[in-house]
């Protein structure tokens, strides 16, 4: 482990270096993350599952969707709902959590779906591990059909500085010991702290879906912009 020192080398993780990690902590995963947030991802979830606004009958792609704990609320509310992740470890554990979840494996940067098939696909805090963000947002974008919705659940910068700088020693001094205590594989997550750093912020993303065809970007802040929900629409 490397006790949370922010390194290049860490960052610069192969895709299949990062689905290995995915597939190494994906049992624990789910209540890993509901105790480093302090309990704010299920609340993260439940706004995503609002800003998608899934009706009966829509098609929705949630890509990185790990054990498929956030397909849930789609399938509820009587969408179609295709779960797709590139770590094999998290689609495991989700078939054996929601075996009636068609689980799908894929790469956000080459999705094995046809154009135009979702009313709305969404993404949360995957975004930033994909290696090439633009590409995957443009793939997104070609499995969207005309007037269908994205939302994308992402960590992003605080937008009070003295709260940043609070936040910014959580993650790199608080959360890798905490790590150390809740998860099998730590190192997951000081990765993780280093990725979210290194993330850029609301309107650095908002622009980069508009330069990946993406119209009418916004976005809102959640728990004083620890997290960002971004939203467009494809023209």
């Amino acid at each position: 482990m490397n006790n949370g020192r922010v390194t290049r080398a860490s960052l610069d993780k192969q895709p299949h270096e990062v689905a290995a990690m995915f597939d190494d902590v994906a049992a624990n995963y789910d209540l890993t993350n509901d105790v480093l947030s302090l309990g704010q991802a299920r609340l993260w979830r439940k706004e995503v599952a609002g800003a998608v606004a899934a009706r009966p009958g829509d098609r929705v792609l949630d890509l990185a969707a790990g054990t498929g704990t956030s397909s849930l609320p789609y399938a509820e509310a009587g969408a179609y709902v295709v779960p797709c992740d590139f770590s094999l470890g998290m689609l495991r554990e989700g078939k054996r959590r929601h075996p009636r979840l068609p689980l799908t494996a894929g790469d956000a940067t080459r999705l094995p779906f046809a154009d135009g098939v979702f009313d709305a696909v969404t993404i949360s805090f995957g975004l930033r591990n994909v290696q090439d963000t633009d590409g995957a947002l443009r793939e997104m974008l070609r499995v969207t059909r005309p007037g269908g919705r994205l939302v994308v659940c992402e960590f992003s910068h605080p937008t009070w500085a003295p709260f940043r700088t609070v936040y910014t020693e959580y993650l790199m001094r608080a959360l890798p010991p905490i790590a150390t205590a809740v998860s099998s594989s730590p190192d997951a997550y000081v990765y993780l702290a280093e990725s979210i750093r290194a993330w850029p912020d609301q309107p650095r993303l908002a622009a980069r879906l508009r330069e990946a065809g993406w119209a009418r970007p916004a976005w809102r802040n959640l728990t004083g912009g620890i997290v960002a929900l971004h939203r467009a629409t494809r023209p």
